[in-house]
């Protein structure tokens, strides 16, 4: 009989592992340093070692987006009316540390984008939508021009909540947009590139839960360090249980490896549970909670749809 093993992501989500990715390892066109930590021909997984401490208090930052409708801004400086989008978005901060976790604030806000310089401000019976410019009126344009605004929140949000210097913060997500901030590391749970030559992926294969790979440094027009870190898992499938994480590439090694080693300490606790989550183990328990109360904040995306289209016949 033909072996197969069933990837534990449910199948409702895209794979963990990009199934292009898989079958192109060792392929890339990033560059890579690959010998930061220590030499490329030496990889090996790392555990980190007895002088390694998990942060007293790890900051979770998420924040999650939703389009409320489609809608066209009649701009007096065009012969045709402007295609734009009326979001919704939120943030939240999570405070991890030995006593448990704990809610530090949620923050919601609401957007009418267009690349009309007359995009205007629209008030509803439900929510108050602020006029923002986009760069052109493609979607792609309007989406990037949200995620700017959702990734500045989570900025303002970690910034106001970061009471002591020695606070880790990790962000869902790539770190882009975020790394001028001190301590912080982004946490990529699904792998759509395969960034590793194949004898430091087979390592990435290799690691046991709460290990991760060397440090290495990588980028295209952006450049950040990185490792992979394998989180308790029970399925074989490839890759199952591992994240990419990221930090500035502006940071001293040794800076990062101490970063790298404190995370690897601290992932396995939040891991998620596949019957709780159908993205376990990746999707830590803080962020998957915080991205059911961040959407539950958002409203009612019908009521907010009905408010908008009340709104525009006046």
């Amino acid at each position: 009989m033909t072996g197969f093993t069933v990837d534990p992501w449910d199948p409702g989500y895209a794979a963990a592992l990009a199934v292009e990715a898989l079958s192109e390892l060792g392929s890339t066109s990033a560059e890579l340093v690959l010998d930061v930590e220590r030499p490329a021909a030496d990889w090996k997984p790392v555990t980190p070692g007895p002088d390694a401490d998990p942060p007293r208090t790890l900051l979770v930052a998420d924040g999650v987006r939703r389009i409320d409708a489609r809608v066209w801004v009649h701009d007096p400086g065009s012969p045709m009316p402007v295609p734009g989008i009326a979001a919704s978005y939120a943030a939240g901060i999570v405070r991890c540390g030995q006593d448990g976790a704990e809610l530090a604030e949620i923050q919601v806000n609401r957007t009418l984008i267009s690349a009309s310089a007359d995009t205007p401000e629209v008030r509803t019976g439900h929510a108050l939508y602020r006029p923002s410019k986009a760069a052109d009126s493609s979607f792609e344009e309007l989406s990037l021009a949200l995620q700017r605004q959702v990734t500045q929140l989570e900025v303002d949000l970690a910034v106001r909540h970061r009471s002591a210097s020695d606070d880790l913060l990790l962000v869902d997500g790539p770190l882009r947009g975020r790394t001028h901030l001190p301590r912080t590391v982004g946490y990529i749970k699904t792998h759509h590139t395969a960034y590793l030559p194949s004898p430091q992926s087979a390592v990435v294969a290799a690691l046991a839960p709460g290990q991760r790979t060397p440090v290495f440094l990588m980028g295209t027009s952006w450049r950040r360090h990185a490792w992979y870190v394998r989180l308790p898992v029970r399925s074989t499938a490839p890759w199952a249980g591992v994240a990419r994480c990221e930090a500035g590439a502006d940071l001293d090694p040794a800076q990062v490896v101490r970063l790298a080693d404190a995370l690897t300490l601290a992932l396995p606790p939040l891991a998620g549970v596949d019957y709780k989550d159908p993205r376990a183990p990746q999707n830590l328990v803080p962020i998957g909670g915080l991205e059911k109360l961040l959407r539950h904040h958002l409203g009612d995306a019908r009521l907010l749809y009905r408010a908008l289209r009340n709104a525009a016949r006046g």
